[in-house]
C-alpha cells in the first residue's frame, strides 16, 4: 500500500484503480454478455435435446444465427438485479427463484399474446402457475442464479478482460455492435416469418383459435398479393420453418396443444437422430 502510494507521488498522472473498476457493467458489456449468453445458451440447448430426446435439432431464437435470445436476456436480467444479493448464498438463491421465474412467465407470456403460441407448458407439473411457470423450474433458477453469479458471470468477466487485452477496443466495440445489429434484424426477420408461418398453418389447416376471423384478414393480406406471397414461401417456406423451430406449437380454443411438425409429417423436423436411442 505504501509503495503505490509512494509511485503515484512519482508519477501524478497514475490514478490508483478502484476495485471491481476493470469489470464495470457498461452498455458495452450487456452488449457482450447479451452476445456470449445467447450463444451458450444455443449450445446447452442443442446439448440437451440430443441427450433428452436423441435428436440433434434447432434450438435457434433466430432463423439465421445460432442464438438462443432467452439465455442472452435472462442473463442480462439476472447480472443486473442480483449484484445486490451476492454476499448471501440464501438470499441469491431466493432471488434467482423469484426473478427467473418472473422474466420465465413474461416471456411466456407475450409469445403467446404477440405471437399464439407457447413455447413451453407446465401444465402437467406440480404447483405451476397457468403453466408457465411452477416450482421446480423455480428451483433451477435458484441453483442457476448461484452458479451464474459464483462461477460462471466471474470466468465470462476475466474472458471479455482478456479479449480486451489482445485486440483494440475500438475494434473490439465496432465488431460487437455489428452483431448485435445483425442479431436485431435477424429478430426482427424472424418474428416476421414467424408470423406469417402460424398465420398460414392456422388457415390452411383450419384451426381453431380465439382470434380467427383477424387470422384470415391478415391471411389474405400476406398471400393474396402474389409476389409477396411468393416471396414469403420462398424465404420462409414451410421446411425453413420447421427445421428452425420444431417444436413450435399452439392452443386451440378447447385447450388442445397442436404441433405444426404434427401438420406436416412429410418433413423431417431434425437434423439427425440417434439409433436406437432410449430415453
Amino acid at each position: 500500500m505504501l509503495k503505490e502510494k509512494m509511485k503515484n507521488k512519482k508519477n501524478p498522472d497514475i490514478k490508483p484503480m478502484k476495485e471491481g473498476r476493470e469489470n464495470k457493467i457498461t452498455i458495452w458489456r450487456i452488449i457482450a454478455y447479451f452476445i456470449i449468453y445467447s450463444t451458450l445458451g444455443f449450445i446447452v440447448e442443442t446439448i440437451f435435446c440430443l441427450a433428452r430426446y436423441g435428436v440433434l435439432e434447432s434450438r435457434q431464437s433466430f432463423l439465421y444465427g445460432p442464438f438462443c435470445a432467452i439465455y442472452g436476456v435472462g442473463a442480462i436480467i439476472m447480472i443486473l438485479s442480483l449484484q445486490y444479493f451476492k454476499k448471501s448464498y440464501n438470499k441469491l438463491f431466493i432471488a434467482g427463484c423469484i426473478i427467473g421465474s418472473i422474466v420465465e412467465y413474461i416471456i411466456s407470456f407475450l409469445g403467446e399474446v404477440i405471437l399464439h403460441v407457447r413455447w413451453w407448458d407446465y401444465s402437467d407439473m406440480p404447483l405451476n402457475l397457468n403453466g408457465r411457470i411452477c416450482l421446480l423450474y423455480a428451483a433451477f433458477w435458484g441453483f442457476l442464479a448461484l452458479y451464474l453469479m459464483i462461477s460462471l458471470n466471474p470466468k465470462i468477466d476475466k474472458l471479455i478482460e482478456f479479449i480486451k487485452k489482445k485486440i483494440n477496443i475500438k475494434i473490439i466495440k465496432v465488431l460487437a455492435l455489428t452483431i448485435f445489429i445483425i442479431m436485431i434484424i435477424d429478430l426482427l426477420v424472424s418474428l416476421y416469418a414467424t408470423s406469417c408461418f402460424m398465420i398460414r398453418m392456422i388457415k390452411l389447416n383450419n384451426i381453431n383459435v380465439i382470434n380467427k376471423d383477424a387470422i384470415n384478414i391478415e391471411y389474405e393480406k400476406i398471400y393474396g398479393d402474389e409476389n409477396k406471397s411468393k416471396i414469403i414461401l420462398n424465404l420462409f417456406n414451410d421446411k425453413k420453418m420447421i427445421t428452425t423451430y420444431p417444436r413450435l406449437k399452439i392452443t386451440d380454443i378447447d385447450g388442445n396443444i397442436i404441433y405444426f411438425s404434427d401438420l406436416l409429417p412429410d418433413i423431417q423436423p431434425y437434423y439427425y437422430k440417434l439409433p436406437n436411442y432410449k430415453k
